[in-house]
Formats: C-alpha cells, structure tokens, sequence
C-alpha cells in the first residue's frame, strides 16, 4: 500500500479520476451540492495534465511563466450524486487553439452520467494576457488530444 494520492488513469485518451463523495460535498438534502461538481471537474483537469506532465507548479516556474484559467463552462446536471457515491471524473482534452484548450468532462457513476461539461481553458501569462502554450506544454499535450488543431 502506498499513502501516495492518486491522480487517476487513462483509459486511451480519457483520463478517469476516482472520487468519493463526502458528507462536506452534500447540501441539506444529501445530494451533492451543485458547485461541487466543478471542484471534481478541476481535480480532473489538473491530475490529467499532471499525468501527461504538466504541473502546475512547473508552468509557474518556467522561463515564461504561465497559468490556465477556465474562460468557458457549460455544464448540464442530468442526475443527482449522494454521500458514498463512488464517483469517476472523465476528462478528455479535445484540441489546442491558439491560447485555448478545449475539454470535455462528466461526472460519472457506474454506467450513469451525472454531469456533462464542456470547458474552455486559456493560457495566460501572469499579468493576465493570453498566451499560446509552449512547444514543450503541446508536446506533453498533443498525444493525450482527441482531435488535432
């Protein structure tokens, strides 16, 4: 056994990402409360990146630093999650557009998908401007897209 988190798998180009829903997750009526699925949904899009390499820390660090923020979220909730829930986040990085990363996820038990999003990440540098991504990032990136840009 080992005490180290894990940041999920990939199954071909989807990266899955366990969750447990805690009682912390859930509103007054036992369902997991809506903002919390974008908590799991981020938790998907970074343990994804970590597992091509690309951490967040490194892109902070780097010569030109760099950071994501999310420009787009579209979700659609289509059935509730409960306390105990043994979740799987499925994240699917489709394509990079110039500055733009585009992404699919949901949220998922079983054979039931719960949440679906579409989601839209920019590259930026600190000050706030977009940027396109590095070689190396696209490197890490492009063999993991389900589609070429």
């Amino acid at each position: 056994m080992t005490d180290t988190p894990t940041a999920g798998r990939f199954d071909g180009r989807d990266h899955l990402l366990p969750v447990r829903v805690y009682y912390e997750d859930t509103d007054f009526t036992g369902l997991v409360y809506h903002a919390n699925y974008v908590r799991y949904l981020e938790r998907g899009r970074s343990d994804c990146l970590r597992l091509m390499g690309v951490g967040h820390a490194d892109l902070l660090d780097g010569d030109r630093p760099m950071a994501f923020v999310v420009s787009t979220l579209e979700l659609k909730f289509l059935k509730p999650a409960r306390i105990d829930d043994a979740l799987v986040v499925r994240t699917t990085y489709r394509a990079i557009k110039g500055p733009r990363l585009l992404i699919s996820q949901s949220v998922e038990r079983g054979d039931d998908v719960l949440c679906r999003a579409e989601v839209v990440a920019v590259c930026i540098h600190l000050d706030g401007r977009p940027c396109r991504p590095t070689r190396a990032l696209v490197d890490k990136v492009a063999p993991w897209l389900a589609a070429q840009a």
